[in-house]
C-alpha cells in the first residue's frame, strides 16, 4: 500500500499541478461535447416519456369552426340588442380577449348597462369580464358550467390559427382577426402567472417544408429562429423555434369564473331552444357566445364542428417546451403543469363524440417516432 502512494504521487508531481486542477474539478483540456443550444430554455431538452400505458384519459372535442371566419357584430333584436361573438375554431382560448374586447366596443354608447351572456365558455367568460370593467351588470346563461365546454379541454398554446379559411375569407375579416389577436396578446402577456395559470414556453414547430418567412403574427413570437436539417433532434428538415404563452385552461376558466361571481356576475343553467326564447329575458342587451350553438339557434349553416381528440398523460416538469407538428395530421404535444397533452386531429364536420382508437394509435405512433431522436 506504502509503495501504490509513493507511485501517484510520483505520478502527480510529473503531470503537474495544472492538470491536476483541471483533472479533479472538470476543466478539461479538450472542448465538452454540446448538444443542441436551445434559444430560450437553458435546461437540457428532454423527451417525452410517450405509452400506452402512461394515458390517464382521452377527450373531445369540437371546435366551431367556419371558413369565413368568426363572427362579430351587433343587430336589431326586436326591442333588444343583440351582440355576436362566437365561430373562433381552433383559436377560442387564444382569441378569446380580444374578439370579445370588439364585442363589447359594439355596445359602448348603451345606456341601460345589464346584459345577458349566452354561452359558459371561455368567450361568454370573458366578454362577461370585459362588460363587468366597462360598469356592466352581466347574467351568464348557460347550458353547462366551463369545466363541460370545449374550452376546457383545448391544448391552450396561444396561437390565432385554425381559424378560418384564407382562401375564402375576406380582407376585412383578416383585418379584424389582426386586430383581435393583438389585443388578446397584450392581455395575456400581462396576466402571465400562476394565478391565471399562463407561463411563457419554448416552441418548436417542425416541418418538412422550408418556411416561407415571416407569418402574419411572428412579432409575437419572440426568440425566433429557423433550423435546418439535423439540427434540432427532431426527424423532420426544419424546424421554427419561438417562445409562446401556454395557457392552462383548467385554471384559467375557473379563475375567470371567480373573478365574475366576486364581481357580482351571476351563473343561470339554461339550454335555449329557439329565439323566442330569449326575447323573454330581462336585459335589453344579449351577447351570443354559443359557439356552435349559433348554428341552430340562430341559423348560421357556415359553422361546422372540427372534432379534435386528446390524449392526456400525467405532467412531466422535465419536459419544459412545446411542440406542432411532425406527423400525417396535426400532431401537437403541450406540456402543462396538470397534464401532457398529446393531439393531432382536426376532423371538419365530424360530430362524433368518441375518441377513435384509430387516431389515438397515429397520435401516440408518431409522437414516439418524432421524440425518438431526443434523449
Amino acid at each position: 500500500m506504502f509503495q501504490q502512494d509513493i507511485k501517484r504521487r510520483h505520478f502527480l508531481q510529473g503531470i503537474g499541478v495544472g492538470a491536476v486542477s483541471a483533472s479533479l474539478f472538470g476543466c478539461a483540456q479538450t472542448p465538452e461535447k454540446r448538444g443542441f443550444e436551445r434559444p430560450f430554455s437553458r435546461k437540457p431538452l428532454v423527451a417525452p416519456k410517450i405509452d400506452r400505458n402512461n394515458i390517464v384519459t382521452q377527450v373531445v372535442g369540437h371546435r366551431p369552426f367556419r371558413a369565413e371566419g368568426f363572427v362579430v357584430r351587433s343587430e336589431a333584436f326586436g326591442e333588444k340588442v343583440l351582440v355576436h361573438n362566437y365561430g373562433h375554431g381552433g383559436g377560442g382560448i387564444t382569441l378569446s380577449w380580444g374578439s370579445s374586447a370588439l364585442a363589447v366596443n359594439e355596445v359602448k354608447t348603451q345606456e341601460n348597462k345589464q346584459a345577458a351572456v349566452i354561452g359558459g365558455g371561455v368567450m361568454g367568460l370573458t366578454t362577461a369580464r370585459l362588460l363587468q370593467e366597462a360598469g356592466w351588470k352581466v347574467t351568464i346563461y348557460t347550458r353547462e358550467m366551463a369545466r363541460h365546454t370545449t374550452s376546457q379541454v383545448a391544448g391552450g398554446e396561444w396561437g390565432p390559427y385554425s381559424v378560418h379559411d384564407p382562401k375564402v375569407s375576406s380582407d376585412a375579416f383578416k383585418q379584424q382577426l389582426q386586430l383581435a389577436a393583438k389585443i388578446a396578446h397584450e392581455t395575456f402577456a400581462r396576466m402571465v402567472g400562476d394565478d391565471y395559470g399562463i407561463q411563457w414556453m419554448e416552441l418548436y414547430s417542425a416541418s418538412d417544408t422550408k418556411p416561407k418567412g415571416d407569418s402574419p403574427f411572428s412579432q409575437y413570437y419572440p426568440y425566433r429562429e429557423t433550423y435546418g436539417p439535423n439540427q434540432p433532434p427532431f426527424p423532420t428538415d426544419y424546424c421554427t423555434v419561438s417562445a409562446t404563452m401556454l395557457v392552462e385552461t383548467t385554471t384559467f376558466l375557473r379563475r375567470l369564473i371567480q373573478d365574475v361571481r366576486l364581481a357580482g356576475g351571476e351563473f343561470v343553467i339554461r339550454d335555449f331552444k329557439d329565439q323566442e326564447e330569449l326575447h323573454t329575458l330581462p336585459e335589453p342587451v344579449i351577447f351570443n357566445c354559443t359557439g356552435l350553438g349559433s348554428r341552430s339557434l340562430f341559423g348560421d349553416q357556415g359553422i361546422t364542428p372540427a372534432k379534435g381528440q386528446l390524449v392526456l398523460l400525467p405532467p412531466d416538469p422535465a419536459v419544459d417546451y412545446l411542440t406542432v407538428g411532425g406527423g400525417t395530421g396535426s400532431l401537437y404535444m403541450f406540456s402543462r403543469n396538470d397534464y401532457m397533452i398529446l393531439g393531432g386531429t382536426f376532423g371538419l364536420d365530424d360530430w362524433s363524440t368518441e375518441p377513435d382508437p384509430k387516431e389515438t394509435e397515429r397520435i401516440l405512433k408518431e409522437s414516439q417516432q418524432f421524440f425518438a431522436g431526443v434523449e
